[in-house]
């Protein structure tokens, strides 16, 4: 399936409501709305929406992993769960067992394992290859790198592991990030991208035969929507 560009007079409003029609569908479909959160600083005007938004959410059948993490304590600023915690979770009825944060407290290789063992059981349970997310949200940096897939990262031909250690090029450098086989194992992937700049490059990256990461989340049986703003 191609991928589709969306360019919503509101931003942050359109994110929101596309992240509530996916949950609403795998609700009702399966019963649970599995959903990965992305970094950085354009989810957190995405996350007010989808608070004031979604409060009609049966958020007890929300699950909620993280695309990558910064190895730090949850208490950081750098915390990707941190942020999400301020905006999102301390916002909303999600049980704290629903959220599966990674542990960037712990040794980068350490954190990395102990969150794919997370996942693997709970894929396991419902008898899935991998765990299967029904939406993936992701960012796109000026580099091309999505989640903590860097440019020349060994991270990028990781064909087995769904999650690994790995570095990046601004501080804090060490990360744990999801890979490309557990996030093309997705239903559905959506991009939240802001900033002109960034323009050309996502063009560039749905026109296809990019060498950029982000242009390698293709998911095996599933779609993937940008949204720019």
């Amino acid at each position: 399936m191609s991928p589709i560009i969306l360019r919503p007079a509101d931003f942050a409003a359109a994110a929101a409501q596309l992240i509530i029609d996916h949950a609403r569908a795998a609700i009702a479909e399966r019963g649970l709305f599995r959903l990965a959160l992305s970094g950085g600083n354009t989810p957190r005007a995405v996350h007010a929406q989808l608070v004031r938004l979604g409060a009609e959410l049966p958020w007890n059948r929300v699950q909620i992993t993280f695309g990558d993490e910064r190895c730090v304590p949850p208490e950081h600023a750098d915390s990707n769960f941190g942020m999400a915690r301020e905006t999102l979770l301390n916002a909303v009825a999600i049980p704290a067992g629903n959220v599966f944060r990674i542990r960037g407290e712990l040794a980068p290789e350490d954190a990395a394992r102990e969150y794919e063992d997370k996942l693997a059981a709970f894929a396991s349970r419902l008898r899935e290859p991998r765990y299967v997310h029904d939406l993936v949200l992701l960012g796109l940096g000026e580099d091309g790198h999505t989640a903590s897939l860097f440019p020349g990262s060994p991270a990028l031909d990781e064909t087995v592991r769904n999650v690994v250690a790995t570095t990046g090029p601004k501080p804090p450098p060490q990360r744990v990030t999801m890979t490309f086989p557990l996030l093309n194992a997705a239903r559905h992937v959506a991009f939240l991208v802001t900033g002109a700049g960034k323009h050309p490059l996502v063009e560039e990256i749905v026109a296809g035969g990019s060498a950029h990461p982000a242009g390698r989340v293709q998911p095996e049986n599933g779609a993937v929507t940008w949204l720019v703003g």
